[in-house]
């Protein structure tokens, strides 16, 4: 590992130094827009919640929902082993996230600010000795300093994109810097280990995906009964984790389906619940009958637009129906994880911009488990014709699910690479 960092890392590290008296501004701006947790502020700081437990503890960091949802099933086997582990996000969404789906014991905290001071203060209290980082979210202060202090880090699931590593090419000695660090990269697809070994990863190994051995997401049977009575034997569609701008075009689409299905309802889960409100006026604008979930309404027989805008229920309305729109795709966002709606036997339909899961929707598109639509037009098109044809709506979720089947082991493979270092660590306590 080299001791002296590129000019470019030390004058990030003197920036974030100098700038970190400025954090209180910041935390209090990002407050205002909904982006921090009021109570919790002091973790952006570097100052713990709460104590560090007796024995060797595994840090995992993941940046957002999905980062945390992909490692939930690793997470439960170390927990499993009897390790302690403590998980670390940067957004509020997954610190609600971390309350539903983090097995019993586990501790969650944020991030800090990639700030020396903050970096040190939470490594002090902490002192993990392993660090799995989940996909891509490479913090350079931190990276630097868990380093320094010798903690063993590990990328698993990691994920770059033909455009981030097209980034990272115009600053190699950044990211080599950083990558030479860890001492071991666990990669989706052999794509992804390529361009990991290509930007200076000294040791890379394809693992898979582990968002395919993710287990479908919890429900609540009573209100599954509940939605399952209101809702009666009306057709149903679903637009999940939607984007600013996808709502519109699935709204148009329900108005032109409707035309021939009268009894037609269509389920929003938008990927920020917060904008739930805005979505339910573009429908009422259009005179659609709109129930929001998060003001505890329920579908009613005229209800033509529901919006599911509460977190952690996308089970309940994956199993409502058997035709999802995975969002993020319409859009220039790069598209979300459509695994958990096809464990429960959805035909999913998504748009072309779908790069951070290119590899399975590649394979989904490949098997006529997935439909990719260019356009709003061609989804409406699309979602008529699975209305119409319940057989070719079934058969295009058979294969999705076998897709899914095939393309797992994952997890597996990923525990067989952590265990020499979880032996060391069981080692390492024996001796203590």
């Amino acid at each position: 590992m080299p001791d002296r960092l590129p000019l470019a890392l030390r004058l990030y590290q003197f920036a974030s130094f100098a700038v970190a008296p400025a954090a209180p501004h910041l935390l209090a701006r990002r407050l205002q827009r909904g982006k921090e947790h009021p109570q919790r502020l002091a973790e952006r700081r570097g100052e713990a919640s709460r104590p560090r437990p007796d024995g060797p503890l595994i840090w995992v960091h993941g940046a957002s929902v999905g980062e945390m949802l992909a490692v939930v099933p690793l997470i439960e086997r170390l927990c499993g082993q009897n390790f302690a582990v403590l998980v670390t996000s940067g957004t509020v969404t997954s610190a609600a996230l971390a309350e539903h789906r983090l097995p019993a014991g586990t501790m969650h905290q944020f991030i800090p600010l990639d700030a020396p001071r903050f970096v040190g203060r939470f490594l002090d209290h902490w002192r993990p000795d392993l660090a799995l980082f989940v996909e891509s979210d490479l913090w350079p202060n931190l990276i630097v300093e868990s380093a320094r202090r010798r903690v063993p880090m590990i990328l698993v699931n990691g994920r770059l994109s033909e455009r981030s590593y097209q980034r990272w090419r115009r600053v190699p000695a950044v990211i080599a810097a950083l990558l030479s660090r860890f001492d071991l990269c666990l990669t989706q697809s052999a794509a992804d280990a390529q361009r990991y070994g290509e930007l200076g990863a000294p040791r890379v190994t394809m693992t898979g995906n582990l968002k395919l051995d993710v287990p479908a997401p919890p429900v609540d049977e009573a209100k599954l009964r509940q939605f399952k009575l209101a809702i009666g034997i009306r057709p149903a569609i679903a637009a999940a984790s939607t984007h600013d701008g996808e709502e519109a075009a699935v709204i148009a689409a329900h108005r032109r389906l409707a035309a021939k299905n009268p009894a037609l309802i269509t389920i929003i889960a938008p990927r920020h619940p917060a904008r739930g409100a805005a979505i339910a006026d573009i429908a009422k604008g259009l005179g659609l009958a709109v129930g929001l979930r998060s003001r505890g309404e329920e579908p009613k027989q005229n209800t033509d637009v529901y919006i599911a805008d509460t977190l952690g229920e996308l089970g309940l309305v994956y199993r409502l129906t058997g035709i999802v729109f995975m969002g993020g795709s319409l859009i220039r966002h790069g598209g979300q994880n459509p695994i958990e709606a096809i464990r429960f036997g959805a035909a999913v339909v998504h748009g072309p911009h779908i790069w951070n899961f290119a590899e399975i929707y590649r394979a989904l598109d490949a098997a006529g488990g997935a439909k990719l639509v260019p356009d709003k037009d061609a989804l409406t098109d699309q979602l008529g014709d699975w209305l119409r044809n319940p057989a070719t709506r079934n058969a295009a979720a058979a294969a999705a699910g076998k897709t899914v089947r095939e393309l797992g082991g994952a997890l597996d493979r990923t525990l067989a690479a952590l265990d020499p270092y979880l032996m060391q660590l069981r080692l390492e306590q024996k001796a203590s």
